[in-house]
């Protein structure tokens, strides 16, 4: 199937590994000049020999999403060289831990990692999309926002503060022909993920395996889901086959959350 994205500019926020670097492969493959931004230089130069051929289209940039003078800086130097088509929102994860007790430092730092850096990078590019009446803003999420994640109180927090975000800009800017939707992976086989179940496999005294096992037994697919089946989603949403889905949150778990 032709997703009619080639030739667009995309840019990939996290596109070192993981989600990010999945969804720029998926959207390299469609033909998409990929801008991947992270803040290792020599884990983007890395990925970009992964896509061999296909390098030529995947553009590394510099950027740490803490630094709000670098985003204003990237995002200008974007829009001067033609603007951005697809923009991928994916930030890190705050540090594991409970809701109570948190600092207000922490929910701060939680917030200005996760969320500010959307908001601003996001309202910077729209113009451009506005402009050409064309565009798309998927934000990666978490399955901790329909149903929160034990010991990850911060993300489930301020993710949710993305979710309601996005939500409210999907009926703002659907009339422009941009769609704004989220991802919401499960258990994603990443390096995240595998960090997230050795902390659990030490605050336990358990051996990951059996952690692994356990978090396995609660997925109806049986398995983590591979990278590259998350990637599928991100480019779909980005096609023209999905210009009438917007405001929406698509869920990639195997069938692990049970709501409807």
């Amino acid at each position: 199937m032709d997703y009619g994205i080639s030739n667009k500019r995309a840019l990939v926020l996290g596109a070192s590994g993981g989600l990010g670097a999945a969804c720029a492969a998926a959207l390299v493959a469609e033909g998409v000049t990929v801008y991947g931004a992270a803040r290792n230089t020599d884990k983007l130069e890395g990925f970009k020999t992964e896509l061999g051929a296909s390098g030529d289209r995947f553009i590394p940039v510099t950027l740490d999403l803490t630094d709000m003078a670098a985003v204003d800086a990237v995002a200008a130097r974007l829009n001067a060289e033609g603007g951005i088509d697809i923009l991928v929102n994916n930030t890190g994860g705050p540090a594991p831990g409970g809701a109570h007790g948190q600092s207000t430092e922490a929910w701060s730092k939680a917030f200005n990692l996760l969320a500010l850096p959307v908001f601003r990078l996001t309202d910077l590019l729209l113009p451009h999309m506005i402009a050409q009446n064309w565009g798309r803003i998927i934000s990666i999420g978490s399955s901790g926002i329909e149903a929160p994640i034990p010991n990850l109180a911060l993300s489930n927090g301020a993710r949710a503060a993305v979710a309601g975000w996005s939500k409210t800009l999907a009926g703002e800017v659907a009339k422009h022909g941009v769609t704004v939707n989220m991802i919401l992976p499960g258990r994603i086989a990443t390096d995240r993920v595998a960090q997230l179940d050795q902390n659990a496999a030490s605050r336990e005294a358990l051996d990951v395996e059996t952690v692994q096992a356990r978090s396995r037994a609660t997925i109806p697919a049986g398995r983590y889901g591979r990278p590259e089946e998350f990637g599928a989603v991100c480019a779909f949403l980005a096609s023209t086959a999905a210009s009438y889905v917007t405001g929406s949150m698509i869920r990639v778990d195997g069938g692990m959350i049970r709501s409807v």
